[in-house]
């Protein structure tokens, strides 16, 4: 007999997972008082690397997307977003290019990042450094924001206009746990499937599709493949969590977008992308 309390710890992470999901157009105002239409958020619409973007966060909301990802190196004690060490800026905080526009929004939208939609906008916060000691500050730095963020307490979760999901080092986790309230949840990854740990702190199942998959899209996929990938997401499901893969491949032609049909025919919840105008174009036309 199912336990009661594991039971009611997955319904609100699966709520949580319910408002991330959806497509609702509405209308916002243009200049000069007229009204002007709003690209229907895209549910399954992920921006892998934003922040490489010409306008990080708001060319993917210009085009719907409801899940963004930005990797952070912590330095001297400021949160900075850049893929390489390289090409680290002071100027470029997880404040200034997300968190700090995402607040203005949902002030402005009423409570939601997209005026009118009440799924919750994903964001992926990949650390790239120094894990622990990472998170730790993030987690101090999420607080002043907590009116917008999806909060967990006790096993229960409180859904907010934007969900913070933290990837990347894995040694994240244990301060994650020791939380008594967390205003971000963990990325977990495919071996965290049928553990146990309940979507209330994992409701989210990110893979490397090269690890798991031979097939690019070129030909039919393969029988057992398709079988596998339709056994992740059933069984990521059935605990309230969802599913992303990341490299997949991200050339415009028939092998993405191939690729991409099976993600959806599998109910994948995220397709992982750079090119935001050609996802959505996509994902527009298949919903046609």
């Amino acid at each position: 007999m199912e336990n009661p309390s594991r039971r009611r710890v997955l319904g609100s992470a699966a709520a949580l997972s319910a408002t991330l999901v959806g497509a609702v157009a509405a209308p916002a105002r243009a200049e000069g008082g007229g009204w002007r239409p709003v690209p229907a958020p895209l549910r399954r619409a992920h921006a892998h690397n934003d922040y490489e973007h010409e306008r990080p966060l708001h060319d993917a909301l210009a085009q719907g997307f409801t899940s963004v990802e930005a990797d952070i190196w912590l330095v001297d004690g400021q949160l900075l977003v850049a893929h390489d060490e390289v090409d680290l800026d002071p100027r470029r905080t997880l404040e200034a290019l997300y968190l700090d526009p995402l607040l203005a929004r949902v002030r402005a939208h009423r409570g939601h990042v997209y005026r009118g939609h009440p799924a919750s906008l994903q964001l992926l916060i990949d650390l790239k450094n120094t894990g622990e000691a990472t998170y730790r500050e993030l987690s101090r730095r999420l607080r002043p924001y907590r009116r917008i963020l999806s909060s967990a307490a006790h096993g229960r979760v409180r859904t907010g206009a934007v969900t913070a999901v933290i990837s990347g080092d894995r040694a994240a986790r244990v301060p994650m746990e020791q939380e008594r309230v967390r205003h971000a949840f963990y990325d977990g990854r495919l071996d965290d499937l049928g553990t146990g740990t309940p979507a209330s702190f994992i409701p989210l199942i990110s893979g490397n599709w090269t690890s798991s998959f031979t097939w690019q899209g070129t030909g039919p996929m393969p029988a057992a493949e398709r079988e596998r990938l339709h056994g992740i997401t059933a069984a990521a499901h059935a605990a309230g969590q969802r599913v992303r893969f990341w490299a997949t491949p991200d050339l415009p032609g028939p092998e993405r977008e191939a690729v991409w049909r099976e993600l959806i025919a599998a109910d994948a919840d995220h397709l992982n992308t750079d090119d935001l105008a050609g996802l959505a174009a996509f994902l527009r036309a298949e919903d046609r």
